[in-house]
């Protein structure tokens, strides 16, 4: 677990009729604004998961124009899907923050992506928490302090997990290090669906 105030794990927050409604509601999502592959900045390199967004505003990355967020799909152009009212309802719940999230980062992880270790500061309210939904398979999920070189302690999160990053843990620097397969029968072909609710502006 990690030692900075503000993080909190809450295993089996969503059960697993709760999953399936919940994925019922990602499924739409993703009909709206189709997962696509994200570049790195500078380097061009894809990323090894598949994303998408909902909300008012989307995180995108590619090699042009680097880390933002914006008010359209990259590929379609089209405005971002609404979030859907359960992950408002969660917001509302965990967050302790009086404003509504603006963006919901939908991130589908196959058997072999990662996710390096990384903050979340492309925001400019850092008061609000950051916090994520796991859905299907288990992955290890790994927390460090608020410097790259900060100890790091890791834990495995399961389907219907959230994972709440406020206070001191805003700014940790985490990330995913490995998926296990066929821990969950909630997606059909696999993989892990991981949702991210953010505050992109100060209100």
């Amino acid at each position: 677990m990690s030692n900075l105030n503000g993080f909190r794990h809450i295993p089996n927050r969503f059960p697993p009729d709760e999953q399936a409604g919940l994925l019922g509601a990602v499924r739409a999502v993703v009909a709206a604004a189709p997962l696509y592959v994200p570049t790195l900045p500078r380097s061009g390199k894809e990323m090894s998961v598949r994303m998408t967004n909902c909300g008012a505003l989307g995180w995108v990355t590619d090699t042009e124009r680097g880390y933002r967020y914006q008010a359209t799909h990259p590929v379609t152009g089209e405005p971002w899907p609404p979030i859907p009212p359960m992950l408002l309802d969660l917001w509302n719940e965990v967050s302790a923050y009086p404003h509504p999230p603006e963006a919901c980062l939908v991130n589908f992880y196959s058997a072999s992506a990662k996710m390096g270790q990384h903050q979340d500061r492309d925001e400019t309210d850092f008061a609000a928490p950051v916090v994520s939904v796991s859905l299907g398979d288990d992955c290890l999920f790994r927390i460090g302090g608020t410097k790259r070189t900060d100890p790091t302690v890791s834990l495995r999160l399961g389907s219907g997990d959230v994972v709440v990053l406020g206070g001191e843990s805003r700014l940790a620097y985490h990330g995913v290090d490995r998926i296990y397969p066929d821990t969950s029968m909630l997606l059909k072909n696999g993989g892990r669906i991981n949702l991210t609710l953010r505050r992109v502006t100060k209100p």
